[in-house]
């Protein structure tokens, strides 16, 4: 169903209307702008469209958690439950699958079309190989949730959510891997078309099946996590279809030797993908060990920190967005042999990040009643002690959001020079041997509760932004120093 509208809407894209990042700038356009200024604009002209991308994702997960609270509460808590074990699966996966960008960024600046569409065709047989194995983990979860005492009531909505929502992964994770392959090419319009287009999906058909719309059955959890599945799947089919046909990409026949697995590059994905997926999973776990946290205080506490969470992860989507951008942009200069120019990029991306989050900071500062009060009615005495809470916890997040996106970004911008062990360390350290423990302390045996938490978190973030920022300055310089050590040897000027 959601396929009629893709293509229709995709066919507008066949036209090649913005100029890819890693085009070839003319000589004039180089005269009248300071190379960082190039950088910046080569950047956002990716990120926009990635950040559109991320946000119609969150709008997707927030459709299916109001479709799920028309059920019934304990449909909510269900499939929330559900939806929880879902999510750390799938981020796990997209972590891995991240790989296909930075490498096919990497040959694509070295001009290697060859080893860009190989890199691409393994990438799909990755997706499809962590989408079956993410889905048996997931049909097989419940004796899991139990062990971790979850009632044998949520456990069973959990189970029904998780009976057709498994069938997404090898659609989300197919859209994940050609979304790498046409964000290192410059083109990351189409995928936030296919996203916009599958947010309205998701909607329009979730409330279809909850309300019986259109003669369709009423399918309650079970028909949320079809939709799903079905909007995911169209999603792939879609951006799929818009690279078959673009002739930008005509020089990549991906399809062609499809069938034949090359095991060089699938190692190679996986040796990228795999400490990628365990940063993600680390940093996921982080805030499943604070909302648990805040879970043992109480249910208003736990009810602020989300409330406040979510408010911040709107935010959070901009560096998001921008790191994956800077990871191709790194990559394709790294690809090339500029050094100097991905030294550029990444100092360049991580400053200008932490200025955009800066503005976020001083929102959150200034302005947190009017954003908690998107959510909750301050004139509602039963939600007044969680809006109050989750106003106090905002002005905490004014103070990390900064060191949050400086964070994001400089990972990206380490993962653009092929290296992904020393960002799941950091992120190790950082978020499990500081973070963790600091937020544990103040939250409880410095008696600072919810707040405790949360300066916790903020300790964790900063000490992962600094500490990363220095790891891609003292990495990147040590690629230049032996580059020119080698050029001397070779007696070649650079």
């Amino acid at each position: 169903m959601p396929m009629i509208v893709f293509i229709p809407l995709l066919k507008t894209l066949n036209a090649p209307r913005i100029k890819p990042f890693n085009a070839p700038i003319e000589i004039s356009t180089m005269t009248k702008q300071h190379p960082a200024r190039i950088e910046l604009s080569a950047i956002m002209r990716l990120a926009g469209p990635l950040i559109a991308s991320q946000l119609a994702h969150m709008l997707m997960v927030l459709t299916d958690t109001l479709m799920m609270a028309r059920l019934s509460p304990e449909a909510l808590a269900g499939g929330s439950l559900g939806a929880a074990s879902y999510s750390f699966v799938s981020i796990f996966c997209i972590g891995v699958i991240a790989a296909v960008g930075t490498l096919v960024s990497i040959r694509q600046g070295a001009g290697d079309i060859e080893g860009a569409t190989r890199l691409t065709q393994a990438g799909l047989w990755l997706a499809w190989a962590l989408a079956l194995g993410g889905a048996v983990m997931l049909w097989n979860i419940k004796p899991l949730l139990l062990l971790f005492g979850q009632t044998p009531t949520n456990v069973e909505a959990a189970g029904q959510f998780l009976l057709l929502l498994p069938f997404a992964l090898p659609g989300y994770m197919t859209f994940m891997a050609l979304r790498g392959f046409t964000s290192a090419m410059g083109r990351a319009t189409p995928v936030m078309v296919i996203s916009l287009i599958g947010t309205v999906a998701n909607f329009v058909l979730n409330y279809a099946l909850i309300t019986g719309m259109f003669g369709l059955p009423k399918l309650g959890l079970m028909g949320i996590g079809l939709v799903t599945a079905i909007v995911a799947t169209c999603m792939a089919l879609g951006l799929a279809w818009h690279i078959h046909r673009h002739p930008a990409y005509n020089a990549y026949p991906i399809s062609k030797g499809l069938s034949r697995i090359n095991l060089t590059y699938l190692r190679e994905l996986w040796r990228l993908g795999l400490p990628i997926g365990g940063t993600y999973a680390v940093e996921v776990g982080l805030f499943a060990f604070a909302a648990l946290c805040m879970g043992t205080m109480g249910s208003t506490q736990l009810a602020a920190h989300q409330i406040a969470l979510q408010i911040v992860s709107v935010a959070f989507m901009v560096p998001a967005g921008m790191s994956y951008a800077i990871t191709m942009r790194i990559g394709q200069h790294y690809g090339g042999g500029d050094l100097q120019r991905a030294r550029l990029a990444g100092r360049v991306g991580i400053s200008f990040g932490a200025c955009v989050m800066l503005g976020f900071s001083v929102v959150f500062w200034f302005w947190p009643r009017d954003l908690v009060g998107l959510f909750l009615d301050y004139n509602d005495p039963a939600f007044r002690p969680v809006f109050e809470l989750a106003v106090s916890l905002l002005a905490v997040a004014a103070w990390f959001e900064l060191f949050d996106g400086a964070q994001t970004i400089a990972m990206g911008a380490i993962r653009g020079l092929k290296d992904a062990k020393t960002t799941f360390l950091v992120g190790l350290f950082c978020y499990w041997v500081i973070g963790a423990p600091m937020a544990w302390m103040l939250a409880f045996t410095f008696g600072w509760g919810p707040a405790g938490v949360w300066w916790g978190l903020a300790t964790g973030l900063a000490c992962a932004a600094i500490s990363l920022t220095l790891a891609f300055e003292w990495k990147v310089r040590r690629m230049i120093k032996l580059e020119r050590k080698a050029a001397k040897m070779a007696g070649v000027a650079v």
